[in-house]
């Protein structure tokens, strides 16, 4: 152990040292008295130097010990000129740390020992000032010896000690215990002796058996407290119980045995069979707790077998009655126990078969949900395609509707082509301008003079063809009957065209009301540009009283009629047929539009 010594500030040793240069003084210990710890078995300095002042000598330095009754032991004496001189009872115990103790006065203790342990001076003489001491208490601290004895119990006893800790030291220790088990401790000590002893009671069981009661000791100097560690012994009596390798004792069974199963503590070591209270049968051998049947069973082996184990505390016997059955049953009782093992393996090859079944049934039924859900879902976007298509067909009808088609090839016989104007009464003004053969819509050639008319009573047109010029004459006499087939071609042809959609307002209520004067259309095999109609004379000048118009009472509606039917149709075969026109609107007969 290394010697505690006291800090002097640095400042203070400056003084000391300016000090000295004027007079005598010590270098250490600064303080008259001073106190000091140290441990025993360790070594020990005691401090003490002198530095007199000039023309100072010290003749001699000189080491007491005070002792309790006021009296003093001289340790040890250096005189300048006699040199060391040691005093009996501290002869190699103690002696100057230095070889010139005048310089450097200090005590070393090698082996420190509890009896150092008091008051001590340091005696400095010196000439001419005289004497000078410095005092130094020195506490010798004795580390803790420990000792932990257990003691042995027996379940059923009183309260008593379980085990005593017992602890010597400078200063007196300090003891307590770990353990979980309840119980109590109580502590002695002996300030004498310097030691110190405690003691933990209970109720012994054996369950305590095994368990921690550590004794805690702690001292000044330990940096942590010291474990005694130790475990609660609690001796009990045994049980015992036999156990054995089958339940079916059958004739000719081999490898049968008992076994003697036991408890307690101390463990038993000796295990005693009996068959029927005295030996066993022959072919039967006991191996500790072991009973085993060398041979195949008898008839006769059937009976009561016990086992007896001791631990010294008390002792335990176990009785295992068996019976020996013939080979009849023994075969039954296979029989059955091969019937139990088959009924289980079916028991369970049903229950997965039944598992899987119902594994498979659940498949099925996600199966068939998602197929559901997705044809569901597939006729929601059928349904969402049908309309989207029937919604492409609307409006490719009517872009075609919209669309522009000049050529009369792609038109069939079979539609009627309808054009309405916005303004209708304008009708005439177009009838009176001259005729152009470059348009689709104008009529052309020129009519015969009035009164010519074919075999039917049409009016006949001239054609032009060059310089070639052809008059077509007609019987005056089927005038009249002409006029009547066309006024009743003129009424079938009008029904079509107020099936196609054409204004109602703009057809006469009947066919008496469309006065005749003059044929409105005339018949050609087709509307080519070269054989074309020419335009009907104007109407006698009672028919449009009020103008063009009609005036306010519509009568001029024969004239926008008879001005319809020849700008957009034309006789074929005894048919009215439509003329090709760029803005046309093309009807099946069906009433579809193309």
């Amino acid at each position: 152990m290394e010697l505690q010594r006291r800090n002097v500030p640095f400042w203070t040793l400056l003084v000391v040292f300016f000090a000295a240069s004027v007079r005598a003084v010590f270098i250490e210990p600064l303080q008259a008295l001073t106190s000091q710890r140290s441990l025993a078995e360790s070594a020990t300095r005691l401090p003490c130097r002198y530095q007199g002042q000039v023309g100072e000598t010290v003749v001699q330095v000189t080491w007491y010990k005070e002792l309790r009754d006021g009296t003093k032991d001289q340790i040890i004496t250096a005189h300048f000129a006699d040199g060391q001189t040691e005093f009996r009872g501290y002869v190699n115990r103690m002696r100057f740390e230095s070889d010139n103790p005048i310089a450097n006065s200090a005590l070393l203790l090698p082996n420190t020992d509890e009896s150092d342990d008091g008051m001590y001076a340091c005696h400095i003489s010196t000439f001419p000032n005289g004497n000078f001491e410095r005092h130094i208490r020195l506490t010798v601290w004795v580390m803790p010896i420990s000792t932990l004895e257990p003691v042995v119990m027996v379940e059923g006893q009183s309260f008593r000690v379980a085990a005593s800790c017992r602890a010597v030291g400078r200063p007196l220790p300090v003891l307590s215990w770990d353990t979980t088990v309840p119980g109590k401790s109580q502590n002695r000590t002996s300030n004498e002796a310097g030691s110190i002893s405690s003691y933990f009671s209970l109720h012994p069981l054996r369950s305590m058996n095994g368990k921690r009661l550590d004794c805690l000791v702690r001292h000044p100097g330990l940096e942590r407290p010291r474990r005694l560690s130790n475990q609660i012994v609690v001796h009990y009596p045994p049980d015992a119980s036999i156990t054995a390798t089958t339940d079916n004792w059958f004739v000719g069974l081999d490898q049968a045995a008992l076994t003697c199963q036991t408890s307690g503590f101390p463990v038993p070591e000796d295990v005693t069979w009996t068959w029927r209270g005295g030996a066993l049968p022959d072919g039967v051998a006991a191996s500790g707790a072991r009973l085993t049947f060398a041979r195949g069973l008898r008839l006769n082996d059937s009976g009561v077998y016990q086992c007896s184990v001791s631990n010294g505390v008390g002792v335990a016997k176990a009785d295992y009655k068996l019976t020996v059955t013939a080979a009849l049953l023994a075969e039954k009782s296979q029989q059955k126990e091969a019937l139990l093992t088959d009924s289980s393996t079916l028991i369970i090859v049903v229950a997965s078969a039944g598992a899987v079944v119902l594994v498979m049934a659940v498949v099925v039924a996600l199966l068939v949900r998602y197929h559901r859900r997705r044809n569901q879902k597939l006729k929601s976007q059928l349904s969402l395609k049908s309309e989207e298509v029937n919604t492409l067909h609307r409006q490719a009808s009517i872009k075609r509707l919209n669309s522009v088609s000049s050529d009369p090839r792609t038109q069939s016989e079979d539609y009627i082509l309808l054009r309405t104007d916005s303004r209708m009464k304008n009708s005439q003004a177009s009838l009176g301008q001259p005729i152009y053969r470059d348009s689709q819509s104008t009529l052309g050639g020129r009519w015969a003079p009035l009164g010519v008319s074919d075999a039917d009573g049409r009016p006949v047109a001239w054609h032009d063809e060059g310089d070639d010029v052809r008059v077509a004459t007609s019987d005056p006499g089927m005038d009249e009957l002409g006029r009547r087939d066309e006024s009743y071609q003129m009424s079938r042809n009008m029904s079509l065209v107020l099936d196609s959609g054409l204004s109602s307002s703009k057809v006469p209520p009947d066919d008496t009301a469309v006065p005749r004067t003059s044929p409105d259309v005339c018949e050609t095999a087709s509307p080519s540009e070269d054989n074309w109609c020419p335009p009907p004379p104007p109407p006698p000048a009672e028919t449009f009283a009020d103008g063009p118009d009609g005036g306010e009472d519509g009568d001029g509606e024969p004239y926008h009629l008879s001005e319809a039917l020849t700008n957009h149709f034309y006789y074929s075969n005894g048919v009215l047929r439509p003329r090709p026109h760029a803005n046309a609107i093309l009807m099946h007969p069906n009433g579809q539009v193309i």
